[in-house]
């Protein structure tokens, strides 16, 4: 483990950062953080945080599954459904039409026909969840 004054402790990516890791993997785990946290509480959290950008910003496995193939209709409908109770809540609804290609093709019904919201709840819900489990996914498009 990093000494509060160490290089590692300030920006976690340089050197090996102790506890047994090689040079090449700067992240820690979280009982690695919870130590330093103890010893160092602003450097665990800059290097907490540093990693969850790091996560957010480089998904090198995701544009390596954009060519896989596409997902079952089943593996597909299971995602949906999770988007659906979302949208349930508000007295939205969704329903799987197909997928072509990259691109899933899903109805907006209930409440969301119509609604001006629909279009940010198609995006930032469905298509999120959606993106965040078949990377290949490029799209995923309201059908009237």
């Amino acid at each position: 483990m990093p000494g509060p004054s160490s290089p590692e402790a300030s920006n976690g990516a340089e050197g090996d950062g102790g506890g047994g890791r090689s040079g090449t993997t700067p992240y820690y785990s979280d009982e690695e953080l919870d130590a330093l946290y103890e010893r160092d509480p602003v450097a665990a959290m800059r290097l907490s945080r540093a990693q969850a950008i790091a996560n957010r910003h480089a998904p090198a496995s995701a544009l390596s599954d954009r060519n896989a193939s596409p997902p079952t209709h089943e593996a597909l409908a299971r995602v949906l459904d999770e988007a659906r109770g979302i949208l349930l809540r508000d007295g939205g609804d969704l329903e799987l039409v197909d997928v072509v290609g990259t691109v899933v093709r899903v109805r907006m019904k209930g409440a969301c026909v119509g609604c001006p919201n629909a279009v940010l709840d198609l995006r930032n819900v469905v298509e999120r969840m959606v993106r965040a489990r078949f990377p290949q996914i490029t799209e995923v498009r309201n059908t009237f």
